[in-house]
């Protein structure tokens, strides 16, 4: 069995939820909701919901700006995933790309479209080297 045979997509890691006052929304959802908040970094903050991670984030681009979520599927060894999938005809907005930096690894994202044009993300969680 070659590896784009044994790829599969079946654990949510983040649903997004697009806002347009960042601030706002993070005060309703942390102080109103009492979701337990994670982490904030420039239009973007995060909160636990059961093991499953909520992002609130201002649009990037026109065609993220819509009332519906974005579902992150969480994978390990993004690169693999995204040559796998992108052999299977999957069409992918741009290619895997850090977008943030935590204390013990990079948070790393490749956004690509379903049949209907939604927009659908893989998410990897990339372990920084040991130094010495």
């Amino acid at each position: 069995m070659s590896t784009s045979d044994s790829v599969g997509l079946s654990q949510i890691g983040q649903i997004a939820i697009n806002v347009h006052d960042l601030e706002e929304a993070v005060t309703f959802y942390r102080d109103t909701l009492g979701m337990t908040f994670l982490f904030q970094v420039p239009g973007m903050a995060f909160f636990d919901c059961g093991g499953v991670r909520l992002m609130l984030g201002l649009p990037e681009r026109e065609e993220f700006d819509h009332p519906a979520s974005v579902i992150y599927y969480r994978v390990d060894h993004i690169e693999n995933v995204y040559d796998s999938l992108r052999e299977r005809g999957v069409a992918f907005i741009g290619a895997p790309h850090k977008v943030a930096s935590m204390p013990d690894h990079e948070l790393w994202m490749a956004f690509f479209l379903d049949v209907d044009e939604n927009v659908l993300a893989l998410m990897g969680e990339v372990p920084l080297p040991i130094s010495e």
